[in-house]
């Protein structure tokens, strides 16, 4: 399994996501949904890109949570 490099910085939400939070989506113009615990955390792009350790990553911020329907 290879693994792609981050393109998205993730900002707000959870404790659990310490600041700043990188990571890889395969579409980065869509709300990216993440399970954490029992609840998802909902992440929106926005237009701003950042440089982070040499890498131009777009910006996603944090809008809300949900809960996994028992």
């Amino acid at each position: 399994m290879s693994v792609s490099a981050p393109n998205v910085i993730l900002r707000g939400g959870p404790t659990e996501l310490a600041d700043p939070h990188t990571r890889y989506v395969d579409d980065i113009e869509s709300t990216l949904k993440l399970l954490i615990g029992n609840a998802y955390e909902h992440f929106e792009p926005t237009g701003q890109f950042v440089e982070h350790h040499g890498q131009h990553l777009r910006v996603f911020e944090w809008i809300r949570r949900t809960y996994v329907a028992e």
